[in-house]
């Protein structure tokens, strides 16, 4: 097991209801598991596609986290 620092922007937070918290994780999790744990847990979270960044670089779905990484979860970003 390992621990990661997780943190949720904007809408996500309140959906969630947390704003960052330390979570023990499995070695080998992707961060699009992780999402998914607090999907679970959170089914409102489900109707937002996240942005997946850890340690301030954005990261396709099946990146594996590391011990200690910092990870963000953002909504996305429209423009116009």
């Amino acid at each position: 097991m390992m621990r990661v620092y997780v943190e949720f922007l904007a809408v996500l937070s309140e959906l969630v209801g947390i704003k960052a918290e330390w979570k023990e994780i499995a070695e080998g999790t992707t961060v699009e598991q992780l999402w998914h744990t607090y999907v679970a847990a959170h089914p409102r979270v489900a109707r937002v596609r996240a942005v997946y960044a850890v340690n301030q670089r954005r990261v396709d779905a099946d990146y594996v986290l590391c011990e200690g990484d910092r990870v963000r979860f953002l909504p996305p970003i429209g423009g116009g």
